[in-house]
């Protein structure tokens, strides 16, 4: 089997350029690159999430993972793959069947209720800034092809996750007059 990465140093990105799978050089303020940045930040904020839960929901947060990653190799190649919208349904799926375990919230909750809760929506903010950028930068082949709604079903997930997983709660108590 070859290597896919054999050196992490090549010094081609010191002049502010890169370079992406499709072969093509960008500023790495281009948009494109943008995105490829802000999906790589929302995967290593679930990458700590996942060491401070359970196991019953690591396996899930690893899948998220490698499927952002397919995401950035959609972002660098211009290939969305076909297969989206069948994600988009196992990640939707995964919610319910959480979501179904809590009582219905009265109120907005606090970011907090514990480490795991509190990186789970750290994770959460991360995809959903995430988000933003796609439908900002991406091509309109990913578009078209569901990447930007499994991004959003990911952050329900989390959103889910956090109150799962926090040992309390905190609703948020508006200002009132």
């Amino acid at each position: 089997m070859a290597y896919r990465i054999s050196r992490v140093t090549t010094s081609k990105g010191d002049q502010g350029t890169t370079k992406l799978a499709d072969g093509k050089t960008l500023d790495k303020f281009d948009g494109r690159v943008e995105l490829s940045g802000t999906l790589d930040e929302a995967n290593c904020s679930i990458g700590v999430l996942v060491q401070h839960v359970d196991d019953e929901y690591q396996h899930t947060l690893v899948t998220i993972q490698s499927r952002i990653f397919d995401l950035g190799a959609a972002v660098a190649t211009g290939d969305p793959q076909p297969i989206w919208q069948r994600e988009t349904d196992a990640i939707t799926n995964a919610t319910k069947e959480l979501n179904d375990q809590l009582p219905p919230l009265r109120e907005f909750v606090l970011p907090g209720g514990g480490k795991a809760s509190a990186y789970a929506h750290v994770a959460r903010s991360n995809v959903r800034r995430t988000e933003r950028v796609f439908w900002k930068y991406a091509p309109d082949s990913l578009k078209e092809a569901g990447l930007g709604a499994f991004l959003n079903r990911v952050s329900d997930y989390l959103f889910v996750l956090s109150r799962i997983v926090a040992e309390q709660e905190q609703l948020w108590e508006p200002l009132r007059s």
